[in-house]
Formats: C-alpha cells, structure tokens, sequence
C-alpha cells in the first residue's frame, strides 16, 4: 500500500490550533519501524502514532508512538488522539465506549464519553513506579530552572518514559521559567528521563494546576501538552502525600507559554490508577503518499 489515511488532530483541547497536535497514521500495517521513525521525523511534531492492528487477545487496536528521534512505549496525547481517531475513522467501533489500547507499555483501558466533536477521551495510564531519593536533584533542577522545588522531594517517576518531576509551588513561578534547555538536556541524559515536568497550584481559572514539560534531549524544547508528565506528576502526589491539596480529580493547564494552552482532565482511582483524558479538535483528514 503505498497511500495510508493520514489525520492530524489537536489533542487536550476543543478547538483548533490549541492543544498538543499530534499525527495519526490511520492505515500503518506494513510499516517497519525505520520508516516510521522517517515518517515521524518528517511531521515534525513532538509524537506521531501509527494504529495497526492489535496482536493480544481482548486490544481493540494497536499503536505505535514515535518523537522525532525515538519511539515511546507509552505517551498520553497520542494515545488520547488515537483513540479518538480510531473511532472517528472506523478501525474501532465508533458506539464503543470502553476499548483496550494496546502499546509497547502493555494494555491500557480507555473510556469514551459523549460522541463527534463532543467525545472526550480517558486513557489509564501504565503503572508508575519511583525511582529513590536523589539529593542532588533539586539544587540540580533549581540551577536549570532559576526556581527552587517546595514539597516532597523531585523524583524521576517512570510510567512508560522516566520523567523527572518537580513541585515548584505555585502558578506564577512555573509560568515565569526561563530554563536553561542545555542543563536540563544534561540532566535527563543522567538519569536517562524524557524530560523534566514541573507544577504549581493554581486558583481560580478553569485548573487547579499549571504544568509544563521540558525535552530538549530529545529535540523538544518545551511540550505544549503532555499526558505521560501529568501522569507522572499524579502519580508521585499519590506517591508522596500530596493528593490531598488536588483531590482525586483535578483539571490541569499546560501549554499556555508556547501558544497552545491545553487542559488535561487527571483522575486518580480508588485502585490508584492514573487516567488522563481530554478533549481532541480535528484539524487535517487526508491521504498520505508515501511511493
């Protein structure tokens, strides 16, 4: 096959041109692994996903996610918009409203709500394990950030990618950061981590939460709106006492320093599973040419 169904879509918003975009290839049987990376290196975006057909009893789909330079096991936006792609294009019903994703993390639960412009998308998250204390982490984030972390200690949490994660307190400071992307490529490279993903709380708006996420390792300076960091940074709040001050639901505002100002919807169970979902915003339907 030398056309394959091409979408791109932005994810954790409603509307267009905000949110994280991201890149489905609809139709991805035959591909190997090398023209995927290709593929997701020429799109440019910070992850290309590519939906197959599913390998393991009970998945709905499969789906690979690529950056430009690696693939992911496991990374929330692409799995949020490839699900809301494979229902809008066919591949899964679309009057489903519970899947099974199936990616290189495992097999991952997704719940669907309302229909069309409308659904919104809840992807679990795979188990997050933390790594020990490091005392040398938060003087090292406070140099590459100019901000110093509060709370419980910055851990690197590992749910698919190693992310490292920060409370740096509040909105204001995480919006005012103005990292140094070569520290924090220096940092990640240490502790083999995607990236660094920093919060704060914020009052009043429409999040409790401001995040935002730092990747310049692996070619992404800032990610506009990440699910795997805010599954993450849920993840160690439940680790470390910290769901108290959020709540076992909570909306969480990212984005917004680059442009694309995206919310993501955060759940954690009573199991302890992590959920992060949103809303998706079609943007390009078309026919990728790849002869």
């Amino acid at each position: 096959m030398t056309t394959r169904r091409f979408a791109q879509l932005d994810v954790f918003s409603d509307r267009a041109l905000g949110g994280n975009p991201l890149a489905v290839i609809v139709d991805a049987d035959g591909l190997d692994a090398a023209t995927m990376q290709r593929i997701a290196a020429w799109t440019n975006l910070s992850e290309t996903s590519f939906l197959l057909p599913p390998t393991q009893t009970g998945a709905d789909y499969r789906v690979r996610i690529f950056t430009p330079r690696s693939e992911l096991p496991f990374a929330g936006h692409p799995s949020v918009g490839s699900a809301f792609v494979a229902l809008q294009t066919g591949v899964v019903d679309a009057r489903k409203t519970r899947l099974v994703q199936e990616c290189e993390a495992g097999l991952l639960p997704v719940r669907v709500e309302g229909e069309g412009r409308a659904r919104r998308i809840h992807v679990q998250a795979p188990p997050a394990r933390l790594a020990a204390e490091d005392p040398t982490l938060a003087p090292a984030i406070a140099a590459a950030l100019g901000a110093t972390p509060v709370g419980a200690a910055p851990r690197n949490v590992c749910n698919g990618p190693w992310w490292i994660v920060a409370d740096l307190g509040d909105e204001a400071t995480v919006r005012a950061l103005r990292p140094d992307h070569a520290a924090i490529a220096a940092l990640s490279a240490r502790l083999d981590a995607v990236g660094l993903c920093v919060f704060g709380s914020a009052h009043g708006g429409d999040a409790a939460m401001a995040v935002r996420a730092f990747c310049p390792g692996d070619g992404i300076p800032e990610d506009p709106v990440t699910g795997s960091a805010n599954a993450a940074i849920a993840a160690w709040l439940a680790a470390t006492g910290g769901l108290g001050s959020y709540g076992r639901r909570y909306r969480a505002s990212q984005g917004r320093e680059v442009g694309r100002d995206g919310i993501v919807e955060v759940m954690v169970d009573d199991a302890g599973n992590v959920w992060i979902g949103g809303a998706c915003a079609p943007v390009i339907e078309g026919t990728m040419r790849l002869d």
